[in-house]
């Protein structure tokens, strides 16, 4: 693109949020710098950027949990400090955040009471909240408990509990990332509802195509500095993109899955395993398989299983029984993660930090631990240090991962650069099988394309890829076969091309049988794929 854009013209009224020359400083690095920024009373708009960019860190200060280090804030019209969370709510500004604070054992009316100053009774609490799911169509019921609710239900408990405080700014970060096509259709019509009612709402998320459907204007945050206040509509997810990242993107070109069937390179037959905790979800009878050349993707909802699945084939939790799960025709329903990895599968588990890798080790030590099993890197019981800050830095240039200093600690890394390298470290193995659960997961858009076009190279090479992601745009792009997972229950896999994201959408909600999946690729007895 050639310059920033030029911003819309300013309203003439005046702003609700004005911030300007807003800058902050985390030591020597800027997170924010000279970041200028307004918002209309009753205007929908939208904080784009990618990770890094200083997003978090902008709003962190509208909400009162940071302080500038210099600029200036102003609340309609009057400069303020927001000294903390509680005096932004006071003054009007309500937040719901990415990652839901509810209490699963409580009541709905129970965990907003926490958040409500005052004495007032459950009864007359319970009421306010059934009068304010007529009035906005947000459907909550106060007595019913939060592990019982789907999670597009528990975000609407969040932003219940939010608008009870009576904001005139609604900040909400990523709020579509676990929800269905259904559910964020719902959503979007609450939030325009707030917006006729005069509520502003400043929107969170890396989905380009959701910020040009409901937001009027949107600002591109790039590297702690604005780049623009543009349009929405008027400008391509592809065009917003590109604001993010400073350059172009590219497409995603992904193959057409062969009219010929590949060999099965995985195989799940009948998997079963009863619940280990009070609100895990058993799994029931899943089948399915992964041939050579393909990207199989399990859709659904988070809490229906999926972290339950991906701890059985990845092999942290082995059941009993034989030929549950097949390598390449071998069995290792008994075999643990090392041993499978010998086998030819490799595996990021969806917690990067802590499960994927280890924040207070360096890279090189975090490549050690998934490769010590397979040579290169560990002889005679002596670890080879040269050999795994090879690997590391091999890893950290292949997949462009972008380091502060070499072989750094691995908390020293953004999120999406991380994410490449726990990816790109298992890529670079070149396995027969790969398992991954929300590969591009709270990482930017620039991050997100580099870690699919991987996974697709990886599919093209000849290996078998299974991804359980609750982001439908991620398997509409890249899987070539669909399946769904619902209350520890798996539909039939379908070709994606052929099945619309409404269809998954609605499995993935339980509004349609699992059973009445089309079937559009049946196979023999053992070949549900």
């Amino acid at each position: 693109m050639n310059g920033s854009p030029s911003p819309p013209e300013p309203a003439l009224s005046t702003p609700l949020l004005a911030a300007s020359g807003i800058f902050k400083h985390f030591g020597d690095f800027t997170a924010n710098d000279d970041v200028s920024f307004q918002i209309e009373e009753g205007e929908i708009h939208a904080l784009l950027g990618e990770n890094g960019a200083g997003k978090s860190t902008f709003v962190k200060m509208v909400y009162g949990l940071l302080q500038p280090d210099a600029g200036s804030l102003e609340w309609r019209g009057e400069q303020i400090a927001i000294r903390s969370p509680q005096h932004a709510r006071d003054l009007g500004i309500g937040m719901v955040f990415q990652h839901f604070s509810l209490f699963q054992a409580l009541t709905v009316a129970e965990n907003i009471a926490l958040a409500l100053p005052g004495d007032e009774s459950l009864e007359d609490l319970a009421a306010r909240v059934r009068q304010m799911s007529t009035d906005y169509g947000i459907g909550v019921d106060p007595d019913a408990r939060i592990h019982n609710l789907s999670v597009g239900e528990q975000q609407r408990v969040e932003i219940v509990r939010c608008l009870l405080q009576d904001p005139s700014l609604l900040i909400m970060d990523e709020p579509t990332s676990v929800l269905t096509p259904q559910e964020t259709t719902q959503l979007f019509e609450v939030l325009r509802r707030f917006s006729e009612n005069g509520v502003a709402i400043l929107f969170i998320s890396h989905k380009l195509e959701e910020i040009r459907s409901l937001t009027r204007r949107a600002t591109v945050l790039r590297r702690g500095r604005n780049v623009g206040t543009v349009d929405s509509a008027s400008k391509s997810s592809k065009q917003l993109a590109e604001m993010m990242v400073g350059g172009s993107v590219g497409d995603i070109d992904r193959q057409a899955r062969p009219d010929s069937e590949p060999d099965i390179l995985f195989e799940v037959r009948g998997l079963d395993r009863p619940p280990t905790t009070a609100f895990a979800t058993p799994l029931r009878g899943l089948s399915f398989a992964a041939r050579a050349g393909e990207i199989l993707g399990i859709a659904g909802i988070a809490g229906n299983g999926q972290d339950e699945l991906m701890e059985a084939l990845t092999g942290e939790w082995t059941g009993r029984g034989r030929d549950v799960i097949r390598i390449d025709g071998r069995d290792v329903t008994a075999d643990g993660p090392a041993r499978r990895r010998q086998c030819g599968i490799g595996f990021v588990p969806e917690e990067r930090n802590g499960h994927a890798a280890v924040p207070g080790m360096t890279l090189a030590d975090n490549a050690l631990l998934t490769s010590h099993s397979l040579g290169g890197t560990v002889g005679r019981g002596v670890i080879d240090s040269a050999a795994c800050r090879e690997m590391a830095a091999a890893v950290s240039r292949d997949f462009d991962v972008r380091l502060p200093q070499d072989n750094p600690m691995a908390s020293a890394l953004s999120g999406g650069n991380l994410q490449k390298f726990v990816v790109g470290r298992e890529i670079s193995k070149r396995p027969k099988v790969f398992i991954v659960s929300q590969p591009t997961w709270g990482v930017d858009v620039g991050a997100a394309l580099f870690i699919r076009r991987a996974m697709l190279e990886l599919a093209e090479a000849g290996s078998a890829v299974v991804m359980i992601s609750q982001d439908l745009e991620e398997i509409f792009a890249i899987s070539h076969r669909v399946a769904v997972l619902h209350d520890g229950v798996i539909s039939t896999p379908m070709v994606t091309a052929e099945v619309t994201a409404e269809t998954v959408g609605l499995l993935m909600g339980g509004s349609m049988p699992l059973d009445g999946a089309p079937d559009m690729d049946k196979g023999e007895a053992g070949d549900t794929a």
